[in-house]
């Protein structure tokens, strides 16, 4: 092996390295028996993140107007706040928050389909921690999913 193909599966990471050896992960989301492609499928992270910012924006917003009529340290405890409650009660019960749609992407219960609200509280409570969230499995799932019991779908 010359030096550029063992710096090009390094910069690839273990993935690629992986399936150079012959390993066959398939796509994200076939073990959970979800199509590769289109609705129903796991959603990619850029569409994720965007769904975040359009989420995190608005709650600011709402807590810079309505609550503290200004900008200040305690404006984004309350954004957090409000963030944690929009998330809980919309995801818990229509499947998605406002960011969430815009982006075409829906949150559902692997088992049952729907998310109920007590999953969605969980799911809620572990992506404001934060930490869960920016741990991800071979699907694309946050730790906050997988312990739910959920994963984030395109519509």
């Amino acid at each position: 092996m010359d030096n550029r193909q063992a710096i090009g599966s390094w910069l690839s990471g273990p993935r690629a390295a992986a399936e150079q050896a012959g390993a066959d992960f398939g796509y994200r989301g076939e073990q959970l028996g979800l199509p590769e492609e289109g609705p129903g499928s796991i959603a990619r992270p850029g569409r994720r993140l965007g769904a975040l910012a359009v989420d995190w924006a608005l709650c600011l917003l709402i807590a810079y107007g309505l609550i503290t009529h200004g900008y200040d340290q305690a404006t984004g405890n309350w954004a957090l706040l409000v963030f944690f409650v929009m998330s809980a009660l919309t995801v818990g019960t229509i499947g998605f928050t406002p960011g969430k749609r815009l982006f075409g992407l829906r949150v559902v219960a692997l088992a049952t389909g729907r998310v109920s609200p007590l999953r969605a509280l969980l799911r809620t409570v572990l992506l404001c921690v934060a930490i869960p969230a920016l741990v991800w499995d071979r699907d694309g799932r946050g730790l906050h999913d997988r312990l739910a019991g959920t994963v984030e779908t395109r519509v």
